[in-house]
């Protein structure tokens, strides 16, 4: 039984520190490029959108399309940078598994 107990205290202890990561990933930031850098997003590790960068070569009046796509591309790139650390971060837990609803 004493077993049972030093095991149930070590899954607590593997959540809380799971829940730490989680929150944790707020802090961090990554990100995202598109056009060769003339669009740039920002995001936070909850896929919260911070920034949009866009240099002035990107607009082009008669081409609205290639910006919204170069905009598109770039928030892409960082969500896809944003599940990439958070698999980096939780995997520790984890063992690289991947479980629904985790991150």
């Amino acid at each position: 039984m004493n077993n049972m107990n030093q095991m149930m205290k070590q899954v607590k202890k593997m959540q809380e520190q799971m829940m730490k990561a989680q929150e944790d990933l707020v802090n961090k930031t990554v990100e995202g490029t598109a056009g060769g850098g003339v669009v740039t997003v920002v995001a936070n590790g909850h896929k919260k959108i911070l920034s949009i960068a866009i240099k002035p070569e990107a607009v082009d009046p008669e081409d609205v399309e290639m910006l919204q796509d170069l905009v598109l591309t770039a928030v892409n790139d960082a969500l896809t940078k944003v599940d990439e650390i958070a698999n980096q971060d939780m995997g520790k837990f984890t063992g690289g598994m991947k479980i629904p609803g985790l991150f």
